[in-house]
């Protein structure tokens, strides 16, 4: 097989008409050759970090979508339906995805659970994660997200870090803000990445001390506008990745639409191309082509390098979408899930308080950080209920692998006027979360996820809705373009009640994750990132 275009090579910066010659799924010649053609050849992209369970979406159907947007590789952590199911969970992820043919890189989930104080599915331990590094199909340790306990020498962190070193193995990192004397305790550890710098400067800090910086853009986290003025000067040591991404925008683009952001801000195209294609492939080590002769055929067909419309995705030589269209058949699987709880009574939901001011959660549109805030409770027949006057509301975490009280906070700028949503998608333990005007309305959401064992929901006086998620609670069972098509209109129906948020249950199912200052809940109670201990949500 022969292709023919403009031949884009990213490590000697030149550009040149050409052909690639592909026989047995390897290039076995890249060569300059005159021709009428057009259209540009480089690389495929890969996303440097994604959880796929993100997406809503089985290994296998998230492959069919990402191939038409030019996306050849994925470096994956299946931590969340890790703290699901375990390691049987991640199996399952690793075999789902080696039946199609993009190449998922998975990782070895480095805290399940992701702190001690949640409950979790699963526990993976040092011992687990021994084992599961000696496994090829593992790539790297995945995100350590217990930055504490690399700080503060935790015997079990410590032996995990260890076991990827043995096995010459990457080391990701979490550890958004960390500064000074602290992430460089952290890199020393053996930490080479982050993608959760949300500043110029921390990112800045974090390239000179020697870490790769991995510019997010998902569905909820979105720091491309603040790291990519670094991409200019430190293009050998940064890549792109998504991290978590709703199946709506999964269906409208992945890294291609990045390319296409940092072009237009004026960065040079080569550098561009080397955080999207090469380094990760560099970095984490895969078996994925960068367009050199004996390379697997891994590369994509586009129409310009400025808006990077990806006309043809190769891997191994096999033409496997074009023009829009994917030739991945859907593939066959057992579902797995693990969800023990019954349904909830209103009074399960009402918090006895006379408190005058309570801690509130202040969420913050396309961050996963959040602010803590004062307000003034408002109390009904002694029960602290919701205020939708000051858009302070009512929130609760209920544990799904087994019957206990409901944990409640308050949590401000969900905005909604009427009902509630709620969502069995809760990093990183996937406990069932919900917010909402009323406890009536809470019960009745955090009930249809229950009844449903698993999804995402809407409810109001009139109407109820919801997307089921019975893989492990967290994926469909269903395509992309039938679950990408439910959950915009979840989604739309979530604004209609009243949701200013960009994407209410992205930035909902972050509101769980105690790795990330300042204010979260877990199933245990309202939990202060910053100091790292549980806290009260009546100001005393």
């Amino acid at each position: 097989m022969i292709v023919q275009g403009n031949i884009v090579d990213i490590q000697n910066k030149t550009i040149y008409k050409g052909e690639v010659e592909v026989k047995d799924g390897k290039i076995i010649a890249v060569r300059a050759v005159d021709h009428s053609v057009e259209n540009y050849i480089l690389p495929g992209f890969v996303d440097a970090h994604i959880h796929i369970e993100s997406s809503m979406l089985v290994p296998s159907e998230f492959a069919k979508i990402a191939v038409k947007h030019g996306t050849v590789a994925t470096v994956s952590d299946p931590h969340e339906i890790a703290n699901v199911l375990g390691v049987k969970g991640v199996d399952f992820m690793i075999e789902n995805g080696k039946k199609v043919p993009l190449k998922f890189n998975f990782g070895a989930p480095s805290c399940v659970p992701a702190t001690s104080f949640e409950s979790a599915g699963a526990i993976i331990d040092s011992d687990d994660i021994k084992q599961m590094m000696q496994n090829p199909d593992i790539k790297y340790l995945a995100e350590m997200m217990n930055y504490p306990g690399v700080l503060f020498d935790d015997e079990e962190v410590l032996k995990k870090i260890q076991h990827a070193k043995d096995n010459n193995k990457p080391i990701d990192g979490h550890a958004p803000g960390l500064r000074g004397q602290d992430v460089s305790k952290y890199i020393a550890a053996g930490i080479s990445t982050d993608h959760e710098c949300f500043t110029f400067e921390e990112a800045q800090e974090k390239l000179q001390k020697g870490m790769k910086v991995i510019i997010r853009e998902g569905s909820a986290a979105k720091n491309f506008e603040a790291l990519i003025d670094l991409l200019p000067e430190h293009f050998e040591n940064m890549m792109f990745c998504s991290d978590d991404k709703h199946p709506d925008d999964l269906l409208l683009g992945h890294i291609n639409q990045l390319c296409e952001r940092a072009v237009a801000k004026g960065v040079d195209v080569f550098k561009v191309l080397q955080a999207a294609c090469t380094n990760p492939v560099k970095h984490y080590k895969l078996d994925v082509g960068l367009l050199q002769k004996d390379d697997f055929a891994d590369f994509i067909v586009v129409d310009s390098l400025e808006k990077f419309n990806v006309l043809e995705t190769y891997i191994n030589g096999e033409l496997i979408a074009k023009n829009g269209e994917s030739f991945i058949d859907p593939v066959p699987f057992e579902v797995l899930n693990n969800f023990n709880t019954e349904k909830k009574k209103v009074s399960d939901f009402r918090f006895e308080s006379s408190a005058k001011n309570i801690n509130v959660i202040e969420a913050l549109d396309g961050e996963l950080v959040t602010n803590k805030i004062e307000s003034e409770s408002l109390i009904e027949n002694g029960n602290l209920i919701s205020n939708t006057n000051t858009d302070v509301l009512k929130m609760t975490v209920v544990n799904r692998y087994k019957n206990d009280v409901p944990a409640i906070a308050f949590i401000k700028n969900f905005g909604i006027k009427e009902g509630a949503i709620a969502s069995s998608v809760g990093h990183d333990s996937h406990n069932i979360i919900a917010v909402g005007v009323t406890d009536e309305a809470i019960t009745k959401a955090v009930n249809l996820i229950i009844d449903n064992k698993g999804g995402i929901c809407a409810v109001t006086a009139t109407k109820e809705e919801i997307v089921s998620l019975p893989v492990a609670g967290i994926m469909s069972d269903k395509s992309a373009e039938e679950i990408g098509k439910s959950y915009a209109a979840l989604d739309a129906m979530a604004k209609d009640m009243g949701s200013k948020l960009r994407a209410p249950y992205m930035s909902l199912s972050f509101m769980a994750l105690l790795v990330i200052p300042a204010l979260k809940l877990s199933d245990k109670g309202l939990f202060d990132g910053t100091s790292f201990k549980f806290t009260s949500v009546e100001v005393a």
